[in-house]
């Protein structure tokens, strides 16, 4: 069963796959172009390329790239609205009950705040742990005698 609002569901409406309006490779051309080789290599290269870097080819098509972006700019709105009222699962499920839901939107925006604070207090605790660390050291190090110069130089 469709839905009718999917029913323009692969592209903006009014957009419709659009062929080349002339290809380069017609039955004439190629006879042509194998006609050139035969005669004289140079010439039957010559037609080649022409046929391949002519703006008749498909690819050269500039209107495709635009249909292209528009495209893809479409479904991207597309996406963006569905995301808004909570489709695809990423926006906060619903349980029907709007106190409910309020009520967990609250509990989570609040273990949120929590789990920031207690990041916050890991890495005080790591900077008093490293301070603490780092004054033992320095006070083991003031505590050694240093041998003068001169005495090491007597000896």
């Amino acid at each position: 069963m469709a839905n009718a609002a999917d029913y323009e569901r692969w592209g903006p409406p009014g957009a419709r796959y659009q062929p080349a309006l002339r290809s380069s490779w017609s039955p004439g051309w190629i006879l042509l172009t194998v006609a050139g080789f035969i005669v004289w290599w140079p010439i039957g290269l010559a037609l080649l390329f022409y046929t391949l870097w002519s703006r008749n080819m498909g690819c050269w098509d500039r209107d495709r790239f635009a249909g292209k972006m528009e495209r893809m700019q479409w479904k991207m709105e597309r996406m963006r609205n569905r995301m808004d009222r909570g489709g695809f699962g990423f926006g906060p499920p619903t349980s029907g009950n709007r106190a409910f839901d309020e009520y967990r939107m609250e509990t989570l925006r609040r273990l949120e705040e929590e789990q920031v604070q207690f990041k916050e207090f890991l890495d005080r605790l790591r900077h008093a742990k490293d301070k603490e660390e780092f004054d033992a050291f320095m006070a083991q190090h003031r505590t050694k005698p240093n041998p003068s110069p001169d005495n090491s130089a007597q000896g």
